[in-house]
């Protein structure tokens, strides 16, 4: 069997020195390198999500702006129809006055016109008349 003497109490004690010195030198600065760099990953995690959630923010900002903007030019672009549509109608509403107002010229002109050719032949009418009983009596008698 195993004796128990002094030397396994001297490695017992050098193995129990060891380990604490590798703890010391070893161990304690490897882990306080990985709990720094855990530290950093949480602290760049953090930061990810942060810049991620203002860039979901300046993408809704930036679509609202997009939403709103459109709805403006869309406002604008209807008033500026009403506004054509409101010109035109009144263009349309001046040509067809002038258009009334030239034909009431015309036909006043060609009534006038009219007149003075049926008054014109009313005068020529009797000279006509009296040459023509003149021919009728004139061949009968």
């Amino acid at each position: 069997m195993v004796e128990i003497n002094m030397s396994v109490i001297i490695q017992i004690i050098n193995f129990l020195v060891l380990i604490f010195i590798m703890n010391l030198v070893c161990y304690k600065p490897i882990r306080g390198i990985l709990k720094q760099r855990r530290e950093t990953i949480e602290g760049l995690e953090g930061t990810i999500e942060e810049a991620l959630k203002k860039a979901d923010e300046t993408n809704r900002a930036f679509a609202e702006g997009i939403r709103a903007a459109r709805a403006k030019g869309q406002k604008e672009k209807e008033a500026l129809i009403q506004a054509a549509a409101a010109e035109e109608n009144e263009i349309i509403a001046r040509i067809n006055e002038q258009a009334r107002a030239e034909l009431e010229q015309v036909k006043a002109k060609i009534a006038k016109d009219a007149e003075n050719v049926r008054q014109a032949l009313q005068k020529e009418v009797d000279v006509f008349a009296e040459a023509i009983s003149q021919k009728i009596l004139g061949r009968t008698g």
